[in-house]
């Protein structure tokens, strides 16, 4: 690696640090992510039954900044009024600038069998609040690209992450065209992912951020193990590598990119 870990300064934009994977050790977790270069986590809310936890982590330790949603997946299970919930919360951060973003949200085209107008139905008024409280969104777009898109040009959200992006070329100049970065993580560390790859080695760069939706997609050197936000420095040097720049460089411009496309996350700096 060409620089220490301890002197980078990472944001991992998306990591499910509330998860219950992480009950055991969540405090180890954190401290491993700081001494291997991670300034801030984004902790990314899923339903209404996490808020609390995710708010009360992003509290009590200052590393990490939460994010307040409802993510397509948990749609089947959600109540209408869960979104009175979450507009009540975002009501009371935003004020205070101490929520960053609404999210997880978003649709998911991948897993059979859902309800698709519901999953529209609420990603639709969670960009209202979104909108209604000038925050950015975090996207949830597996499969469902396009159809993200045509309900964000509806809205006129200021911006966000397109987490996890897999799509192509074009659909990722329409994200970038109405103010959003594209998140790559683990995915991009396997030789085998050539799309992934290439869509983070042609980019401009200051549309990239970096996220390691811990637990989930781990990189290659720990497949099928759970994830953490430690190795979002090993996954920084893969984007390095892959453009031929430095980590340093690496560092340096997905950290502004995330405090650009996240502002609040300056307002809520780790002390």
């Amino acid at each position: 690696m060409s620089v220490p870990e301890s002197t980078l300064q990472l944001i991992d934009t998306h990591c499910h640090l509330d998860a219950a994977e992480f009950d055991a050790d969540r405090d180890a977790v954190a401290l491993a992510a700081q001494e291997n270069g991670v300034a801030r986590i984004v902790v990314p809310a899923v339903e209404r039954a996490n808020f609390d936890t995710v708010v009360q982590l992003s509290q009590r330790l200052p590393l990490c900044a939460m994010a307040l949603g409802i993510h397509p997946l948990y749609i089947a299970r959600a109540q209408d009024e869960d979104l009175d919930a979450l507009d009540l919360l975002l009501s009371q951060y935003a004020t205070s600038r101490q929520v960053v973003a609404v999210g997880e949200i978003g649709l998911d085209f991948f897993v059979q069998g859902q309800d698709i107008a519901r999953q529209e139905l609420f990603f639709c008024a969670q960009l209202r609040l979104a909108r209604e409280y000038d925050l950015p969104v975090i996207l949830h777009v597996r499969r469902a690209v396009d159809a993200v898109l045509k309900h964000l040009r509806r809205f006129n959200v200021r911006g966000g992450i397109a987490h996890a992006f897999n799509g192509s070329h074009q659909q990722a100049d329409e994200f970038i065209k109405l103010g959003f970065k594209l998140g790559f993580g683990g995915a991009m560390t396997f030789d085998r992912a050539l799309k992934i790859r290439r869509l983070a080695t042609e980019m401009p760069m200051e549309s990239i951020v970096l996220e390691t939706d811990a637990p989930d997609i781990s990189p290659e050197w720990i497949r099928q193990q759970r994830n953490s936000p430690a190795e979002l420095a090993r996954i920084a040097e893969v984007l390095a590598d892959l453009r031929q720049i430095s980590l340093a460089d690496v560092a340096k411009m997905t950290t502004k990119n995330a405090q650009t496309v996240l502002p609040n996350l300056l307002n809520t700096a780790a002390q």
